[in-house]
């Protein structure tokens, strides 16, 4: 069989990776680490490969994919809501790690991806803008736990271990203004986010780091992207609620928390929620129609290489 144009899948785990070829029903097992990675661009060498799909892990599938992109292969990101209807679609209900790989094969060669460019400062920033968030979670948590309790050493522990989170969290919000700021296009992107009324630098550097396709995507890819979109849910006679759903759920965040304060501080915005919220639109679908404006706002200031001003709307 002619082993031109092949597609491989790969199922990620901590410490190993499972591989498919879909072209020749190939499947195989390495370690996640230098020599598994070594063993498996040396199973692909020689051969013609379309595209190598991957789905995200953790981060477990970092280093894999930055071994793969160095040896020129093209590599995709698959989409995990996605990828599950897919294999419903296809009758995979089992599911296991050798099958797993197939099905990302299969789905990387039947529907349409993008290879992936990745710049090495916007992952450095996507791990930092990770970090942080899994801090502001932690604080977050800490803070409920501390308003329980009533025994003055425990409080006295987790206050100790909250002023430890906080101190990370500004060390991580100072390491990434310093990073943003040592790139002429990224520092420029910054300004003009930070421009708008009600976005900061949490806001700002979450786009940059995840949603790197703002100003170039048009106003339906960025909603979806950010899980922003409407979609119908109308069937024969039935018709239901509009719904988001599936996109990057650390954008869409970071957004809702923007939408709340543009809702108080922006001048536009906030004349846009009222004139919902007396249309009769709930609370939450006015907010989240907030956070959709702010991203196709910001997303026109990128593409204009424009400052915000309130005759953007």
């Amino acid at each position: 069989m002619a082993e031109e144009g092949l597609v491989v899948g790969i199922d990620v785990a901590k410490g190993w990776l499972d591989v498919a070829i879909q072209e020749t029903g190939e499947s195989f097992r390495v370690d996640n680490d230098a020599i598994g990675w070594a063993e498996l661009l040396q199973r692909l060498k020689g051969r013609r490969v379309r595209a190598v799909g991957l789905e995200p892990s953790g981060g477990y599938e970092r280093d894999v994919k930055q071994a793969l992109r160095k040896a020129g292969l093209p590599v995709r990101n698959v989409n995990p809501h996605k990828l599950r209807h897919f294999a419903r679609a296809l009758g995979r209900l089992a599911k296991n790690d050798r099958l797993d790989a197939a099905v990302i094969a299969r789905y990387t060669a039947d529907m349409p991806t993008r290879e992936m460019r990745v710049d090495p400062l916007t992952e450095q920033l996507a791990e930092l803008v990770g970090a942080r968030r899994q801090l502001s979670d932690d604080k977050v948590s800490l803070k409920n736990q501390l308003a329980q309790v009533r025994d003055p050493v425990v409080r006295r522990i987790f206050a100790r271990r909250l002023r430890g989170i906080e101190a990370n969290i500004l060390l991580l919000n100072k390491r990434l203004a310093e990073l943003v700021a040592s790139d002429a296009g990224l520092a420029e992107k910054d300004r003009l986010i930070q421009s708008f009324r009600g976005a900061g630098p949490v806001l700002s550097h979450t786009l940059l780091a995840l949603a790197p396709e703002l100003g170039q995507a048009s106003r339906r890819e960025i909603a979806a992207l950010a899980g922003l979109a409407p979609y119908d849910h109308d069937t024969g006679i039935f018709r239901g609620r509009r719904s988001i759903w599936g996109g990057r759920a650390e954008v869409r965040g970071v957004l809702y928390m923007a939408a709340l304060t543009a809702c108080r501080s922006n001048p536009v915005l906030k004349v846009f929620h009222q004139r919902l919220l007396a249309g009769g639109k709930k609370p939450k679908v006015a907010l989240i129609a907030v956070a959709r404006k702010i991203l196709t706002i910001l997303s026109a200031m990128l593409r204009d290489a424009r400052p915000w001003s309130p005759t953007l709307d």
